[in-house]
């Protein structure tokens, strides 16, 4: 199938501009205006009783002294599981307003604490937040609240721009319940002389998806004794993308090449993503389109901004510095894909960051984004670079630009063993 019949899209359409990011916020904005009630009636004096907790929070600022806190959907205990970050909004189909409204819903009760030597608190509130990460289940917790929680319901661009419900100052926490512990967890963190990235392979080679293993990882529930400690939970995710990415690279970096060039795509609350395979070693690169007029880019006159990163047959050695979590993220979605087939190719990603997609919503999106793109039909095309034209045809830069930018489309790099 050509690249042609596998679209349907108006190529105009795509590339242009549509509402800038101000115009977005109403929806969010609504939900603060009626959170407070909500807030009010749930929280009772001092304490907030018997809230469902899903999962927990760890800060990366003052670190290694970092605010860690235990999240509770105010007035949705009954639903608390849908609160946590899982490949499951994918599924839902959530908007950039869905995700703000239950991330702003979630009370962060919270303490200072040092992210070193965790290994055996299990006690008080850092303690019952460790038993809230390691738990398959959301958990019934009871808080005690220095003060009452502070919510700030005049919202700015920035707020919106990077949401978060109220916090509070935890005086204690207990557990309302025994927590239920998967018992391949309990065997992670029995052994002692298991280091964190062999503890993370051995869950996600048996079932647990990185959602679940980012949180243990985060509570410092994963890794030699000696060196378990609280991560902060941004750098959590990103630890855990590449820890598991570098494990399937290895997976997949023998096995045959794919026979074709095949070009993949998928669409999700404001990104579009393309994804190329091409016969031949592994080499993976991430490309970003980010609009003018977005969060990311402000300025509706600086035209498209342009990021990359990328990899060779034997990975990187230095930190991603463009890219960041999307990297890692999408990376982890094409070896996965690769795994599965039991092949390895040249992969080529290229995310376009419309101005639709007006707020962060997390890497979550990426990785559940470019998982799915494979469901669907792939186009071919009978060299790389054939498919790299074809794509561009449908982005907002010029093939020039791409190819200024990214290492791949400027000439695939090749040696004797592609050709073996």
């Amino acid at each position: 199938m050509r690249l042609d019949e596998y679209m349907d899209i108006e190529r105009d359409e795509r590339a242009e501009r549509r509402r800038l990011a101000e115009e977005k916020s109403y929806g969010i904005l609504d939900h603060l205006e009626t959170f407070q009630d909500r807030f009010e009636e749930t929280v009772q004096g001092d304490s907030l009783y018997g809230g469902v907790s899903p999962s927990i929070f760890v800060g990366r600022s003052n670190y290694p002294n970092v605010s860690t806190g235990i999240l509770s959907p105010v007035g949705h205990d009954e639903d608390a599981a849908s609160f946590e970050t899982s490949a499951a909004w994918y599924d839902e189909g959530v908007s950039i307003d869905d995700v703000f409204q239950r991330r702003t819903s979630l009370l962060n009760s919270n303490r200072g604490t040092k992210v070193t030597n965790v290994a055996d608190s299990w006690d008080g509130f850092l303690g019952t937040q460790r038993e809230v990460a390691i738990a398959d289940r959301p958990v019934t917790v009871e808080i005690g609240l220095d003060g009452k929680p502070s919510l700030d319901l005049d919202a700015s661009a920035d707020d919106v721009a990077t949401p978060v419900g109220p916090r509070a100052r935890a005086r204690s926490a207990d557990l309302a319940e025994n927590p239920h512990v998967p018992k391949l967890v309990q065997k992670t963190l029995e052994d002692d002389d298991w280091n964190a990235e062999g503890a993370m392979t051995y869950l996600y080679r048996r079932g647990f998806d990185v959602y679940d293993i980012n949180t243990i990882l985060s509570a410092g529930a994963l890794g030699q004794t000696e060196q378990r400690r609280l991560v902060p939970t941004r750098w959590s995710i990103t630890a855990v993308d590449d820890t598991l990415g570098q494990y399937l690279r290895g997976q997949v970096k023998h096995a045959e090449s794919v026979d074709g060039v095949e070009i993949y795509r998928n669409e999700f609350i404001g990104n579009a993503f393309w994804v190329i395979l091409a016969p031949g070693r592994w080499e993976f690169e991430l490309i970003e389109l980010k609009a003018p007029g977005s969060v990311w880019n402000p300025d509706p006159e600086a035209g498209m901004y342009l990021a990359a990163d990328r990899e060779g047959y034997e990975g990187r050695t230095g930190y991603v510095n463009e890219t960041a979590g999307a990297y890692h993220a999408s990376r982890l979605g094409v070896l996965e894909h690769l795994k599965e087939r039991g092949r390895q190719a040249k992969a080529l990603v290229i995310r376009h960051v419309s101005d639709d997609y007006w707020g962060p919503v997390g890497v979550w999106q990426i990785r559940e984004s470019i998982r799915h793109a494979f469901e669907g039909e792939m186009a071919q095309a009978e060299t790389f670079g054939d498919a790299v034209r074809d794509v561009t045809e449908y982005l907002p830069v010029s093939l020039a630009a791409l190819r200024r930018k990214s290492t791949m489309a400027a000439g695939l790099q090749t040696d004797i063993f592609d050709f073996g």
